[in-house]
């Protein structure tokens, strides 16, 4: 079962959801006024810090697991400021992150909580692909989610800071779970660190 906006809200308010910091205003004020509440999703937005990675003669082996190193090491770094966007190029790929660090924790109680993050459909229609690949986040994850961005579209589009950049997507997760953390538990980092 997919979570309204009013079930988001609660479930913030029963800490059963964490979001920090939280999305603000709950509800629109006016006609004008952006809300990051859609029916069934919340807004994310893009954190200051971002990695393009490098070419190179380098490999990286997915099979070893564990953090992604090889990208960390072989990105140039980027800080946006108001002043200063990225210009996401034609064909450019790079990682981000959610200004907002995510938490679904698991000592509430059932009903336990899981959530996807797509991309935001105005974003798409310039061609710009936001977290195009495993958008799911487990039952007692915590951390603020990378986002993978390329641009397909014909022109380059501005990137700024805390931008609306992703939708959350809140479900509820029926039965009993282990816990299996995630090998980005807590990251921090647009690469997963």
């Amino acid at each position: 079962m997919i979570l309204s906006n009013l079930e988001i809200q609660r479930a913030l308010d029963s800490g059963k959801l964490v979001i920090e910091p939280e999305p603000l205003p709950r509800t629109p004020v006016s006609e004008n006024r952006y809300c990051p509440y859609d029916t069934h999703s919340v807004d994310l937005k893009l954190h200051p810090l971002i990695s393009v990675p490098e070419g190179g003669s380098f490999v990286h082996d997915p099979m070893k697991g564990g953090p992604i190193d090889v990208i960390y090491k072989h990105s140039g770094k980027h800080t946006l400021t108001p002043r200063q966007p990225f210009s996401l190029e034609p064909g450019v790929f790079i990682l981000a992150r959610t200004l907002e660090r995510i938490e679904l924790p698991t000592d509430r109680g059932k009903p336990y909580l899981a959530a996807r993050i797509e991309g935001k459909s105005s974003l798409a229609r310039c061609g710009i692909l936001v977290h195009f690949t495993a958008p799911t986040v487990h039952p007692g994850f915590r951390g603020s989610l990378s986002l993978e961005m390329i641009n397909f579209g014909p022109v380059a589009v501005l990137l700024r800071p805390h931008m609306p950049i992703a939708q959350l997507i809140i479900e509820q997760v029926t039965g009993e779970l282990f816990e299996n953390p995630s090998q980005f538990q807590d990251q921090s980092t647009p690469e997963g660190k």
